[in-house]
Parts: C-alpha cells; structure tokens; sequence
C-alpha cells in the first residue's frame, strides 16, 4: 500500500509530536498505550465487537457500517477534542498494528493539512520495542541503584520524596504499580494498572534517567501487588547499594496511622484484609487485632501488626534468601518530620555527590 503519509518506528524518539493519538477503543487504552497517548477512539468499546461480529457474518456490510461509524468519530474529535488545533500540529497516530483505524484517522488529518505521521506497526511494535528495551536498559547500560531499605513504617517512601525534593533521580515503583507493596497496600482511590502498563511506565521511567546519577528507588520484593518486575530489573537488584533505615516504634506507628488512615476511618475494610493472615499468624492473633479493631484501640494495633507481622516477615538484606546485598550505610530518622527527612535525604546525597 502506498503511504500518503510518513512512518516513523517504535524506536524512534515519540516525544517530538504535537499529540500522540491512540485511535483503538477505550478498552484497549486503558490496558496499556504509549506513555503520554491520548484516546480518540475511531471505534468504541462496543462498536468494535459489534463490527467484528457482523464481519464474520458478512464482510461487505461489516465495511459499510465500519466506514459510517468511523467517520461519524472521526468527525465528532475534529469538532470537539482538536477544533483548536493550528496548522502546524503535528500528531503521530496509531492502531493495534497500523491497520484500517489508523489510516482512516490519517487520511482525514491530512486533507485538513496537519503533519500527520503513523506509528510502523502500531501498538504491537510499541509493545515489543518496550520488552526489548527493558532488557537492554538494565545490561548494556546499568543504572546506579541505591535501595532504601527498612521495616514497614520507617518512612521510606516519604524519604524517597525527600529526595526528589532536593533533585536526586528517583523511580518510585509503588507510585507506578498504585499499590505500597504490602498486605493493607492496595490502592483504596483506583486499581492497580495492567502488567503491560506498568512495564511500559517503567520503561518511560527508566528512559528518562541519567545512568550516570544515582537513582534511588524503594526495597520491594518481585511482586508489588498483583504485578511483577521484569526479569531483567529484579535480577540488576542483586548488584545495588542497600541504605538502611530505622526509627523508634512509636514513631513507625505514628506515620503508619497517617499513612493508612482510610482503613481507621473504614475499619471493616480492614478486618476483611485481615482474614487473609489467619493462615500464616493463625486464628487467635486475627482475633486479638480484630478486637483491638472494634475498640478503637488504633496504637495498640499498629504496634501488634508491625511487631507480630511485618517485622516477622522482614527479610533484611544481606539475609538469606534476600535479593539485596548488605546494606552499606545505615541512618535513623528520629522523628516522623519532614524536616528530620530532608535532613537524611541532604546526607545520603553527600555521600555520592
């Protein structure tokens, strides 16, 4: 087929567009896209199954009523989401794999006059370049990780945050993954994005990093929720510097009860996620959190979970069994304080400026 417009491939640098525009349906947005996308679906959710399902049955009448409802779209973007574009936008376009929905979109904008520009191969060959690349990021040219590692409660998020605020390069995994990697870590404001999404934040992510700075990232184990790190990030783990964090208990409690305030203001919430710990700490201590639950009793709780669950399970690094190396710095926040955080964040920078 002749072109009527330039290509450009996956591994081309896609942040120079004026727009990338993600023309598959809703459904297929929300599984994954390229970082920055935005959805002008020429097909929606419902419309794609109907078109696929009548073209099984008779292709022609497939293409005619594909045909209106793609231009009824089509036209409905132009008059509402790029009205106000000028003559010197710029979008790159892409479907599944650059077929029919991306050329439709295409065609049009180009008879507008725009500088239209498709994806070779479309989302597919965005999604192979992402696990190629993935794979060489991490081995061709590794980053200098230092992991921030700690009991449950320390603050090592909060301490990540600290920081960015004074310009080191961070990747907080947690934030891409919408999960704090833990039992009561489930996002309680959304759901946690597809595997596929996720590996291509990270990607974005790590593409943005100065391999020559450090980069400080949080310990997590393989699986942050229901997702997973990819093969090649969790194996680069077993080569970074490990900083250990500590803090006073009551401390701990302190920034665990601001942390998961939901859950004290959604106590049978909590209780639920709890049922799933019968097995490992047994029947009897669910029921003494449980109690402590119904009554209020919200520092006693924090301090009993902490203490006879997390802390139990902590696999400190250099430990047997743990990915990370032992730790080569260790520091103690005294006081759950931003300014105590700022102040750590300032030393642990010293030391590799």
């Amino acid at each position: 087929m002749i072109q009527p417009f330039q290509t450009v491939s996956a591994h081309s640098d896609l942040e120079t567009y004026s727009a990338i525009i993600d023309v598959r349906s809703p459904g297929e947005f929300a599984q994954d896209h390229i970082p920055g996308a935005i959805n002008l679906p020429v097909l929606n959710d419902q419309e794609r199954i109907d078109i696929g399902t009548l073209y099984r049955e008779n292709s022609y009448h497939a293409r005619l009523k594909g045909a209106a409802l793609v231009s009824r779209n089509i036209a409905h973007h132009i008059e509402s989401r790029l009205v106000s574009e000028h003559t010197d936008f710029t979008p790159l376009i892409y479907c599944w794999r650059g077929g029919l929905r991306s050329h439709s979109m295409a065609t049009v904008m180009k008879s507008i006059g725009w500088h239209v520009h498709l994806l070779e191969g479309g989302y597919r060959s965005f999604r192979k370049q992402v696990s190629l690349e993935l794979q060489s990021l991490m081995t061709q040219s590794p980053f200098q990780l230092k992991v921030l590692a700690g009991l449950t409660g320390v603050g090592k998020t909060k301490l990540l945050k600290a920081l960015k605020q004074l310009g080191a390069q961070i990747l907080d995994l947690e934030g891409l993954a919408n999960h704090r990697g833990s039992l009561l870590g489930e996002p309680h404001d959304g759901k946690q994005p597809s595997q596929k999404h996720f590996e291509s934040q990270l990607w974005h992510k790590l593409k943005q990093l100065d391999p020559a700075r450090p980069v400080y990232i949080e310990a997590e184990s393989n699986r942050i929720g229901n997702l997973h790190l990819p093969s090649a990030f969790w194996s680069s783990l077993a080569h970074a510097e490990v900083i250990h964090i500590d803090m006073p208990i009551e401390q701990r409690i302190a920034l665990t009860k601001t942390d998961y305030h939901h859950f004290l203001e959604n106590p049978s919430a909590l209780v639920e996620r709890l049922q799933i710990l019968r097995r490992i700490r047994g029947h009897k201590q669910v029921e003494h959190w449980e109690s402590l639950i119904q009554e209020g009793l919200w520092d006693d709780f924090l301090h009993s979970i902490l203490t006879q669950h997390y802390d139990l399970a902590y696999r400190g690094p250099g430990e047997e069994k743990s990915k990370y190396p032992a730790p080569k710095h260790y520091f103690t926040i005294p006081e759950n304080e931003n300014a105590h955080y700022l102040r750590i964040a300032a030393d642990i920078t010293e030391l590799y400026s």
